[in-house]
């Protein structure tokens, strides 16, 4: 298939000084919890099992990812102290640990970094500046991975060496950093927050935003720099998630989505969460087996 974009290969050294949101990342109306589903794949269907709620409490909490061997889920979680800072539950004790302590900075979108033993987050420093740091879960020095750029919204890992960054701006850009080399390669304009890693490959996904009707699934060769489109998302959905078999799971209200890009580019309902008290779902986040899943969303004020 044809290279769609054009794009600078130079290195980005910074985006307009534009300010950061005010409110959390990616906040929502409501106050979103993460709830833990088990997903049964077996023969091609998709099956949700019993959904629990891991953070049931007032405030913020969102942006959940599995650990690297899916025993744990990291999170970002606002409690009384008003900061944002990482938390982790255990899938086996069901205990949560805080993972972060940095008052005043915060801490958002934590991924554990391919090798494991470090975490990547986000974090907006004292002076509200949004970058990209590497934290070591043993201790060690904490620092940032790309200093000149900023400010960092979201991530997705390509392997070890290679990252993927929402930059926050008018229009957001995808950049993709090298952190041997600390080079800094802008791909496309007009992108949202969800970026994944494509299973079983180096390749990264997006969300181009070009049509404003119709946002579209995209595919970035981190080696080629080729970008490919793969499927519209439901309308109204920007979020989704891959299973490991390459089929993408997505919600929209209280149902859950799922396209299987080998046979079809249509997305077939496969659950209601509705009479679980789930509503308005966002993010999600797939176990590495792919016998769990996490999602975001607002509960019902019946179960509040």
């Amino acid at each position: 298939m044809p290279r769609l974009f054009a794009k600078p290969r130079a290195a980005l050294v910074a985006l307009l000084a534009l300010g950061l949101l005010h409110a959390p990342l990616g906040a929502q109306a409501g106050q979103p919890d993460v709830f833990i589903a088990t997903l049964d794949t077996a023969g091609g269907t998709v099956r949700v099992g019993t959904v629990h709620n891991i953070t049931e409490r007032p405030g913020y909490d969102n942006q959940p990812s599995f650990a690297l061997d899916g025993r744990s889920v990291f999170y970002t979680s606002i409690r009384g102290d008003a900061q944002a800072d990482i938390y982790r539950y255990s899938l086996t004790s069901r205990r949560t640990e805080r993972v972060t302590t940095t008052a005043p900075e915060s801490e958002y979108s934590a991924v554990e970094v391919p090798g494991g033993g470090a975490i990547s987050v986000i974090r907006v420093e004292r002076d509200s500046t949004q970058r990209l740091w590497h934290l070591p879960l043993g201790g060690g020095d904490q620092l940032p991975l790309f200093p000149t750029l900023k400010p960092v919204g979201y991530q997705a890992w390509a392997d070890a060496r290679r990252v993927a960054m929402f930059v926050l701006g008018t229009p957001s850009a995808l950049v993709l950093g090298d952190r041997a080399s600390g080079a800094l390669d802008t791909v496309m304009f007009n992108v949202g927050r969800s970026l994944h890693r494509v299973p079983g490959s180096s390749r990264i996904s997006f969300v181009s935003k070009a049509y404003e009707a119709a946002w579209y699934i995209m595919s970035l060769d981190v080696d080629t720099r080729v970008v490919v489109p793969l499927v519209r998302l439901p309308a109204g959905t920007e979020d989704y998630a891959w299973l490991p078999d390459g089929r993408l799971i997505a919600g929209s209200g209280s149902a859950l989505f799922v396209c299987d890009l080998a046979r079809q580019s249509q997305w077939e309902q496969v659950a209601d969460l509705g009479s679980s008290a789930l509503s308005s779902i966002s993010r999600l986040a797939v176990s590495p087996s792919g016998d769990m899943v996490a999602i975001v969303a607002v509960p019902t004020a019946s179960r509040r």
